[in-house]
């Protein structure tokens, strides 16, 4: 008997050559074939009469075969095969291309049903290479609603559904019900067999719809329970308890007074590292909110207990930035805070691990060169990670198993939904900073047509001519050959148009994710250092350095980029006392469009726009799940299941309210398939 583990390739009417087709849409096993969802649904239950069908609409059609069917060969690789099809009320010509094998199988005289799109006239309807079934076996193709699937090269509809039919046939009864049987007799929820069969091929809309809830429910409960059991395993670990600080030297010795917002996360995070557990703690805020003094105070507050910390960022750059600024605040207080990238010499590399090692650095601020083997800390108690979307959750912990269960805190400057936030990091304690320092100028924001670009042109030379630098961000790095229009902003294409034709006595600048890591280092630290004027990018620069002159950011086709991501972008500007500006650019007129950049003009508040972005697009534009060692999704959406979620993470937090280990019987199948989505092994659950 098979069960979810076995290979496709002994599943009936599959075989070595089909397997191999699927494994390209991520189908190896009978598990997987099961849970690969359709993407649509046809609905070809209704029948039409021939008379009367109208061009453009897409139906079925019972009709008898009238004539011979005819193949004609056109020329070497295009053949048609035309017949007619009759019902008492008219006339329909059919056509096939390149399929003469059915020639032999259609019979004059014999019932059909056809399923296609209408194309011809009123008066002498046809259609192109129509779903066909023979009346009498009809059942499987048409009369009924019919799966859509996402297809590859070399599978078609027809061999996702053969396959799709036997796969269900073999699974028999062993889809085994994660789900404990209290909680989906509490939430009315459907059976799993039933659920199963129904996604694949609903009997109606109203199974259709029991089983989608049924199976949304199921996976937004199995990734609620695993996150919860996971911070629930995490406050079973002993920590590096850090005592209680008095705060006030630290306020005192800061060239700016905190926000009501930052006292709060330095507070919340302080706390965590005087209990007995280890913090994990996500600090979230919008650019220019003031994570980094969260950080440092965290860092110093480790520091009077006797411990060091790490701080890892994404680029050298932006980890030279961390260290200066970090240096500034903290060693007026004492504290050493050291560099280490990867780009450094051996001999220095060596030079600074010794005084990692001898604790002579009290604060480490670096790359994934912290992470290195030959790093070896004295006594590391907190780790700090910034940007955290651009960490994998291995880097993660490489960098925690270089201290003795240390605390942990990451901060992310892309504001996400709570609620979302609570899924993306449910082993995470969550800080919000919704306050921005006082004097924190508003970036102007417009949404312009084309006919605006020599007003934007003349305004940038302006800014240039204050002083100011200035970014050119577009959505590809180059030009689309089947872009005929050249609507589409092209960064290596366009940096050359405005130095020869526009700016040709400015300095302007490329860069892209194409480029190597020291090119895009070294072109990056001359924007910094202000010897280029423009700087035309990609969205390499959405998380990056403070460039205080930059003072206008022009996103080219803003229509191809999420709300939060141009928040991103725009929020590489006005980081210095100039007044900054941000010009969406967008030829396309759909409505949708328009409503998108229109809240972007209004409001500047990230955690607004984060909402919106949630509502329009979904998750998908915050962070990817495989990235955080989530499952995936295959029916649940963060975005239009947020009722369900809430009731899901109810529910999970019931079932462990009552049993923390997962270890009475009713739970046993719910507990292995948490091992089996998180990978947690015997020892993992004690």
């Amino acid at each position: 008997m098979p069960d979810l583990q076995t290979d496709i390739r002994y599943i009936k009417g599959i075989g070595e050559v089909r397997a191999k087709a699927l494994s390209k849409l991520g189908i190896a096993y009978l598990g997987d074939l099961v849970t690969y969802f359709p993407r649509a649904y046809d609905d070809r239950r209704q029948f039409s009469a021939i008379k009367g069908l109208i061009p453009g609409e897409t139906v079925s059609v019972r009709a008898i075969v009238a004539n011979e069917p005819r193949l004609q060969i056109i020329r070497r690789g295009l053949d048609l095969l035309k017949f007619h099809a009759v019902d008492e009320t008219g006339r329909l010509d059919i056509t096939y291309f390149n399929q003469g094998y059915r020639k032999d199988q259609i019979k004059q005289g014999e019932s059909y049903v056809f399923y296609g799109k209408v194309g011809g006239t009123l008066l002498a309807p046809a259609m192109q290479n129509p779903v066909m079934e023979q009346e009498a076996d009809a059942g499987r193709l048409t009369g009924r609603i019919v799966p859509i699937y996402r297809l590859t090269q070399g599978v078609s509809q027809t061999i996702l559904l053969n396959a799709m039919t036997q796969g269900l046939i073999a699974c028999g009864e062993v889809f085994p019900d994660p789900l404990p049987e209290a909680v989906r007799e509490a939430h009315g929820l459907a059976q799993t067999r039933f659920s199963y069969h129904n996604i694949h091929f609903p009997e109606s809309e109203e199974s259709l719809e029991l089983a989608r809830r049924r199976l949304i429910f199921e996976e937004l409960f199995l990734l609620a329970t695993s996150l919860h059991f996971i911070r629930g395993r995490r406050s079973e670990t002993t920590g590096r308890i850090v005592p209680p600080v008095d705060l006030e030297p630290f306020y005192e010795a800061l060239p700016f007074t905190l926000t009501g917002a930052q006292k709060r996360a330095i507070n919340e995070a302080l706390v965590d590292m005087a209990g007995e557990r280890p913090m994990s703690r996500l600090v979230q805020g919008d650019v220019g909110s003031g994570k980094t003094v969260v950080a440092a105070a965290c860092a110093w507050a480790a520091f009077r207990a006797g411990f060091q910390s790490a701080f890892m960022a994404p680029t050298e750059i932006l980890a030279e930035q961390h260290q200066q600024t970090l240096s500034a605040l903290l060693e007026p207080l004492g504290m050493r805070v050291g560099l280490l990238t990867g780009s450094m010499t051996a001999k220095k590399k060596r030079e600074v691990g010794d005084l990692i090692e001898t604790g002579c650095y009290h604060l480490v601020v670096g790359t994934h060169a912290l992470i290195s083997q030959g790093v070896r800390y004295r006594d590391l108690a907190l780790v700090i990670t910034d940007e955290q979307h651009r960490f994998g959750v291995d880097q993660r912990s490489a960098l925690k198993e270089k201290g003795d269960r240390p605390h942990m805190m990451v901060m992310s400057a892309t504001p996400i939904p709570r609620t979302l936030a609570l899924i993306l990091y449910g082993d995470l304690d969550i800080s919000v900073i919704d306050e921005l320092p006082p004097g924190r100028q508003t970036i102007e924001t417009y949404a312009v047509d084309e006919d605006k670009r020599q007003r934007i042109f003349n305004f940038t030379r302006k800014l240039l001519d204050e002083g100011r630098q200035v970014y050119y961000v577009c959505p590809a790095i180059e030009a689309d050959p089947e872009d005929t229009s050249g609507g589409m902003k092209a960064v290596e294409a366009y940096a050359k148009d405005l130095q020869e034709n526009i700016f040709p006595d400015r300095t302007v600048a490329f860069l892209h994710g194409k480029l190597k890591a020291k090119d895009k280092e070294k072109i990056m630290a001359a924007f910094v250092r202000g010897e280029t004027d423009i700087l035309v990018s990609t969205t390499v620069i959405e998380v990056g350095v403070d460039v205080p002159n930059a003072a206008l950011m022009v996103i080219e086709n803003a229509e191809h980029f999420g709300l939060s991501q141009l928040h991103q972008l725009r929020g590489r500007v006005g980081r210095g006392g100039h007044q900054s500006y941000c010009v969406l650019f967008s030829s396309n007129q759909a409505e949708s469009v328009r409503a998108r950049l229109a809240i972007m003009c209004k409001t500047g508040d990230g955690f607004v726009i984060a909402e919106e972005d949630l509502r329009l697009r979904g998750p998908g534009d915050f962070f990817g799940s495989r990235q955080h060692g989530l499952p995936e999704m295959g029916l649940a959406s963060f975005a239009y299941n947020m009722d369900v979620l809430k009731e899901a993470q109810e529910a999970a937090m019931k079932v462990l309210a009552e049993d923390p280990r997962l270890e009475d019987a009713a739970h046993q199948a719910l507990r292995a398939r948490i091992a089996e989505l998180f990978e947690i092994g015997g020892e993992g659950w004690h």
